[in-house]
């Protein structure tokens, strides 16, 4: 007996990365899924985005585990898109369950130096993603009278972090917006959570400029300084996560375990929050 046996669960940016675990770990507990990705890039992200073969092998992994799966290409910006998802899901399996709302991007730029396009890329993606993919599957929910979403914030929904303003504001607004979901899902039997990863081993960290603050110099990053930053990063002896430690916190709040649930927003970071601040580079009155 599986956690999910006999759900459906639709979840986003299911290419690669917490997607996949997402739906992978889903099916190892029963469900089967629909996993939506982009399939093409968009220019302000400093890396590559999900590919439709990457997609399709998600659709594999989970299909091995004798879980039945759909792989369909959407762009979370379009409500269309969407909404076409949500509508292929119901019709091969006849009902949606559970939306993990994980799609997610990153860039970075002090505030003052942000492009229009990575700020509105990212809230669009980020956060008004997150409301749209609500929007196409909570109808479904309502009628159906029960349903459970997770949506992907982050620490930086509780914490800010230098360079990453646009980034900070739309996991902030998730969890706002979770809260509200939560509260009118309600009364329809709906339960609405969120899950703050902390630093999990995914392409959104190991892009070149990222790499780079970690060696201090441009140019100089590689992927091998990753390691011994994520032990400096966590409480716990930790370095950077597997993203299935995010797909079972998930897990939990989509299961009869989290069945009063609702409304809550859980760090999955090896306890980075509890760490006490430190100014590593201290400005001093001149």
């Amino acid at each position: 007996m599986g956690l999910l046996d006999g759900k459906v669960a639709l979840i986003t940016g299911g290419a690669r990365g917490q997607g996949r675990a997402h739906a992978v770990v889903s099916a190892r507990e029963g469900a089967d899924v629909i996993v939506v990705d982009i399939d093409a890039q968009i220019a302000s992200v400093p890396y590559e985005l999900g590919t439709r073969d990457q997609l399709a092998e998600t659709v594999r992994m989970v299909e091995k585990l004798g879980r039945r799966a759909i792989g369909v290409v959407a762009d979370v910006r379009s409500q269309r898109d969407l909404d076409d998802a949500v509508a292929q899901g119901i019709a091969e399996f006849g009902k949606i369950d559970i939306l993990i709302a994980n799609a997610g991007i990153i860039s970075l730029g002090p505030v003052h130096e942000l492009t229009d396009e990575q700020w509105q890329d990212t809230l669009d993606v980020n956060l008004t993603g997150v409301w749209r993919s609500v929007k196409a599957v909570l109808p479904h929910m309502i009628e159906r009278r029960g349903g459970s979403i997770v949506m992907t914030s982050s620490i930086n929904g509780e914490e800010p972090a230098e360079e990453h303003g646009h980034y900070t504001a739309s996991k902030h607004g998730v969890l706002g917006l979770m809260k509200t979901v939560a509260l009118e899902g309600a009364r329809h039997g709906i339960r609405c959570n969120a899950i703050k990863p902390g630093a999990v081993w995914t392409a959104m960290v190991e892009f070149q400029e990222l790499l780079d603050k970690f060696a201090g110099q441009e140019g100089a990053g590689t992927p091998d300084m990753l390691e011994p930053a994520g032990y400096h990063y966590h409480a716990l002896p930790q370095t950077l996560m597997d993203p299935e430690v995010c797909a079972h916190t998930a897990l939990y709040l989509n299961s009869d375990l989290a069945s009063v649930v609702t409304g809550a927003a859980i760090p999955v970071d090896a306890g980075h929050l509890l760490l006490p601040g430190f100014n590593h580079a201290p400005t001093r009155p001149e």
